[in-house]
């Protein structure tokens, strides 16, 4: 039965995955918000009531492996195809046959490809941080293993099953404050400090976290929120997002190149390390977001997009979300 607290409803369907657990306020035209690592649907939290009060059905999902949404055991079952049909899943359970998708950190590469290989669900399609860029070259493992010189990329870091386990889950929470602060505007170590996306030789990730402050847009009840959460579930299943990206590859590979025609939104951070990384992308949406309506960097803004600026991003939604077709 669904649960309903605070003018947020909360419901578990079924898909592929088993369940999907989701969060939802409001009527109208359906709005699927996907969130990223290390997040859950509570990373909407300050979307959902602002897209219902503006005519929307918003709908927050725990990604499969996250909160209370089913966790499989295999670590292929966490490539992009099946979470793509995840969100198709969610789609038709909720009785809608189309929807517009939104995502944030990974949830914009899940929202991407999902508008990519179900132009007749997705309708349109909102990025927020991490740019569109099609499938195709170099395998995902071997580049990342050239970043960083004799430093270690976070992303290696993460594809070694149970390495970051063994050094996130013995303090779920101080971990977690670690790295929202470490990629938070008003938090993040000042330029010419060690990278924290970067592992020093026989090092850990949070060596580089800062210490002792947490961002102004996480209070401790929402840090208790994500906390409880990752201590439940543990984090294996957020992880493996990171171990099938080579598998995504070449899944993906018939989709090399492809642009997404659908209406989209991209709003990236000015201090978010993937808007920098990323530029190129963003350069070439003129020919791999052909329909983009809007496309705009927010100065002093880290990656957390959606809860450090809040009101810019629900603005910047709801006038996008006004825009596209009936």
């Amino acid at each position: 039965m669904p649960q309903t607290a605070a003018g947020l409803t909360h419901r578990l369907v079924p898909s592929p995955a088993g369940r999907i657990h989701l969060v939802e306020q409001g009527s109208g035209p359906l709005v699927l918000l996907v969130h990223g690592f290390p997040e859950s649907w509570y990373s909407w939290r300050h979307q959902l009531s602002a897209l219902a009060a503006a005519g929307y059905r918003a709908v927050a999902v725990d990604v499969r492996g996250y909160g209370r949404s089913s966790r499989p055991g295999a670590v292929d079952a966490y490539r992009m195809l099946n979470l793509v049909e995840d969100g198709v899943a969610v789609v038709h359970a909720l009785g809608e046959r189309t929807a517009v998708i939104v995502g944030h950190d990974w949830g914009a590469t899940i929202a991407a490809n999902s508008a990519l290989i179900r132009p007749d669900v997705f309708r349109a399609v909102g990025l927020l941080s991490v740019p569109y860029a099609p499938p195709g070259g170099p395998r995902p493992s071997e580049a990342f293993a050239q970043m960083g010189g004799a430093e270690e990329f976070y992303v290696s870091y993460f594809q070694h099953p149970g390495r970051a386990e063994a050094e996130i889950e013995p303090d779920v929470r101080g971990w977690l404050a670690g790295f929202y602060a470490a990629l938070s505007a008003d938090t993040m170590p000042a330029p010419g400090a060690p990278d924290p996306h970067f592992v020093g030789h026989g090092g850990r990730l949070r060596d580089r976290f800062p210490a002792g402050r947490l961002p102004s847009w996480l209070g401790e009840h929402d840090l208790d929120v994500y906390a409880a959460e990752f201590e439940r579930t543990g984090m294996a299943g957020a992880l493996a997002r990171y171990r099938n990206m080579d598998r995504d590859w070449e899944d993906l590979a018939e989709y090399n190149g492809t642009p997404i025609t659908q209406p989209s939104l991209f709003v990236g951070g000015a201090l978010d390390a993937t808007t920098t990384w990323m530029a190129d992308a963003i350069k070439a949406y003129p020919t791999t977001l052909p329909g983009l309506v809007s496309s705009c960097i927010l100065d002093g803004c880290g990656h957390w997009i959606q809860q450090e600026r809040p009101e810019e991003i629900n603005r910047s939604l709801t006038h996008w979300l006004a825009s596209l077709p009936a």
